[in-house]
């Protein structure tokens, strides 16, 4: 079994963590593609290839996005990368009920792992996405940077914390769920009407469902926190996560009422590949406890 150093910790840019504790915590993160007027984005968590300000005024005008699979060449090369070196990989990859990404990985690494036997790929599906991923991500860097666990140890910690991931998002652009089928053109129509913002979050196959609904802005704050406050485990002594698309004042209102309840909560930015299908505006809580999807 691989001890730490003889293997990496890896992750899609799916999970929203800043660049500066990938790099703190040694996390080596893959970048993920959208499409934008006819250009392909690979999106890294520093954002190198377009800021966030631009990907989400762009929305704003109207300009479309598109999300794009990790293709299998991208993932054969950016394995062999790290297989050359002499190390192992743990792989924590996007939701498979949002992406084909995991059965793609899975079959690159089966097939390079044909020019590196020596060598070990393990592949986890997380059933997250966004800031959930980021929370799951974030538990597994410390206690990959701080315990040094061996790497069957580390992958059992990653499948025993995945399911008790919990993510609620609350969504200001209704045209963008829309435009992906989540919700109907009369259902958009009157949700603007009457205020209300649909309420999403994961289920146990990892696919985003639209469970709920809050009516008007004020409202947001305490129908995530009343969601912590009910599935989340011993969340006095947790981090959580407080994230955004292109809502910063929400999000640290937000974190304002919710610190008052947790250890610490971080803010973090939704990315382009989430931001896609939510628009601009969304606030999300993401914490440990039961996955429960019922209002």
């Amino acid at each position: 079994m691989s001890k730490y150093g003889d293997y990496v910790l890896m992750t899609d840019s799916t999970c929203d963590l800043s660049p500066e504790f990938a790099e703190k915590y040694d996390l080596t993160v893959m970048p993920m593609a959208f499409l934008m007027q006819d250009k392909v984005y690979n999106h890294y968590l520093d954002c190198r290839e377009m800021t966030l300000a631009i990907f989400y005024n762009n929305l704003k005008k109207g300009i479309l996005s598109q999300t794009t699979q990790i293709s299998y060449n991208s993932y054969l090369n950016f394995f062999e990368t790290i297989l050359k070196e002499g190390k192992d990989i743990i792989y924590v990859c996007f939701s498979s009920g949002l992406s084909g990404t995991f059965n793609t990985s899975r079959i690159a690494a089966r097939d390079i792992l044909e020019k590196y036997p020596e060598r070990k790929i393990t592949i986890i599906d997380s059933k997250c996405a966004s800031v959930g991923e980021g929370l799951l991500m974030y538990y597994t860097a410390l206690k990959y940077k701080d315990d040094k666990p061996e790497m069957d140890e580390l992958a059992e910690y990653v499948e025993s914390l995945k399911m008790n991931v919990c993510h609620w998002f609350v969504v200001d652009d209704i045209e963008h769920l829309k435009r992906g089928g989540r919700i109907s053109a009369v259902t958009a129509t009157f949700a603007k009407a009457l205020q209300i913002k649909p309420m999403l979050s994961l289920d146990g196959d990892g696919k985003l469902v639209n469970v709920g609904k809050v009516r008007g802005a004020n409202n947001v704050y305490d129908a995530l926190i009343k969601k912590m406050q009910r599935d989340g485990y011993d969340y006095k002594n947790q981090t959580v996560i407080v994230a955004h698309a292109d809502n910063i004042d929400g999000a640290k209102e937000l974190r304002k009422r919710v610190k008052s309840f947790v250890k610490d909560a971080l803010i973090l930015d939704i990315g382009p590949i989430i931001g896609t299908h939510v628009g601009t505006g969304m606030l999300a809580l993401a914490f440990t406890g039961e996955r429960n999807i019922n209002m």
